[in-house]
């Protein structure tokens, strides 16, 4: 397997390095500034019914296909997920991702649902996947490794005790909580989620640190910038027995943008922050003191969709049907790219997870994306789905399936056809209770 070693940049590396220089960076057509609500498209309408019976077939056949990755790219003893896969060769590789693995635990309950797997395998896998996550996964105050070995549960790469990490692997957790509620399994997500401290994670600061090492202590990093960090303070809001001071909610920055006359709440970085918290919590007609978070995500696709075409002027590949940059492999490796601003060596590269990510936002112009990269370029699809790039071209198409990426496509396509995840996991009294205290309340948009 193609495994990232410990000095090429994640996603996360992607985000530090660009709110760390973002101000610097060439943009166009591009203002911002700290204040409140946004000017955007219209709501989209989410469900069957916002797509065509031939679009939703083809969002099975795509779900189908990312479920095989998550139930065989996982070491079933465990449930530790593979942080990626080689679609080419035999993959013996052991490193996986905690973030993979809370995609994973979502996608048994998506895949038992859809008849991928029979009820009693799946129900099966989730108990030794949270037994594991109880008794061998190592873990600090409850946060876990970022990295960790499939079969064993080591850490490997000096991984940190990533916050936002735990935080996507605790969504799958409290999912299969409320979908397989055994005695058994509803006893262990309890514990795991009750462990975490968040409490220790904010004891001087109301903004969260990126992680923790035994080497080094905290990360110099915080999360104080809109991005995917709304699910981990929405989590340790709900919380009973570390919760996160109320304040901390308000604490983080929302920086209001506007782009080719559109505006909303964001931040120099890729579209996934957009989408990350809203495959488990339901934003839909709920606002706090801020913003709509949903219509800000519908907002801010609808912008990145605007930024991919006016780039087709220098790279042909993108236009109506063929759109969507975030930080992905490349020839040269990982590489970070993305926008607006335009960030790093654009070169016509399409990275499907970065439309497939938002297709509770813009049904209908993602489907359509999706639809044209099966059509028309075949080996940019694979037994799990889409690889994770390709450049149309230059002819070059990567060789592996990243989990994450795998995931938020597998959530967001049963979102959009149902609202299956969002219905699941906010039956979960921890989720409720942090939307609560983070001050959302419901209203007619």
């Amino acid at each position: 397997m193609k495994e990232m070693n410990s000095k090429e940049p994640t996603r996360r590396d992607f985000v530090r390095q660009i709110l760390g220089t973002g101000c610097c960076l060439p943009f166009a057509s591009l203002a911002f500034s700290q204040l409140s609500g946004s000017r955007g498209v219209s709501i989209a309408k989410t469900g069957s019914n916002s797509i065509s019976p031939e679009d939703d077939r083809f969002l099975n056949d795509l779900e189908k296909a990312n479920f095989q990755y998550f139930w065989e790219q996982a070491n079933p003893k465990t449930g530790l997920v593979r942080d990626r896969c080689n679609v080419h060769v035999n993959d013996g590789g052991t490193v996986g991702s905690i973030a993979a693995t809370g995609f994973g635990l979502t996608a048994l309950c998506i895949g038992e649902k859809r008849g991928f797997v029979l009820r009693s395998p799946a129900q099966e896998r989730v108990r030794a996947t949270l037994e594991c996550l109880w008794a061998k996964l190592p873990n600090h105050r409850g946060f876990f490794f970022h990295w960790a070995n499939i079969n064993t549960g080591e850490r490997v790469w000096d991984a940190e005790v990533s916050s936002v990490d735990t935080t996507i692997l605790l969504c799958g957790v409290l999912a299969c909580r409320e979908y397989f509620p055994t005695a058994e399994i509803q006893g262990l997500a309890d514990a795991i989620f009750d462990r975490v401290e968040w409490s220790w994670l904010s004891e001087d600061t109301a903004l969260l640190p990126h992680g923790w090492t035994p080497e080094m202590g905290f990360l110099p990093y915080r999360w104080d910038n809109y991005s995917e960090l709304m699910m981990m303070y929405l989590l340790g809001l709900g919380s009973t027995t570390f919760p996160l001071r109320e304040e901390a909610w308000t604490a983080w920055k929302r920086l209001t943008f506007e782009y080719d006359g559109l505006r909303y709440i964001g931040s120099f970085a890729p579209l996934f922050v957009h989408q990350y918290s809203q495959a488990w919590f339901d934003f839909r007609g709920k606002r706090d003191k801020y913003a709509d978070y949903f219509q800000n995500s519908i907002t801010a696709t609808e912008v990145h969709r605007r930024f991919c075409l006016e780039l087709a002027k220098q790279f042909p590949s993108y236009r109506e049907d063929l759109w969507g940059i975030t930080a992905s492999d490349s020839p040269h490796g990982y590489v970070i790219w993305g926008g607006p601003p335009a960030v790093g060596p654009i070169d016509g590269t399409i990275v499907p997870s970065a439309s497939a990510g938002s297709l509770p936002f813009l049904p209908q112009p993602v489907t359509r994306v999706l639809r044209t990269i099966k059509d028309r370029y075949p080996a940019a699809w694979s037994k799990y789905g889409f690889v994770n790039a390709f450049n149309p071209l230059t002819g070059w198409y990567d060789s592996d399936v990243i989990g994450i990426d795998t995931g938020i496509t597998l959530l967001m396509a049963e979102n959009l056809r149902t609202g299956f995840v969002w219905n699941t996991f906010m039956k979960n009294e921890a989720a409720q209770r942090g939307m609560r205290r983070a001050g959302f309340k419901k209203y007619q948009a």
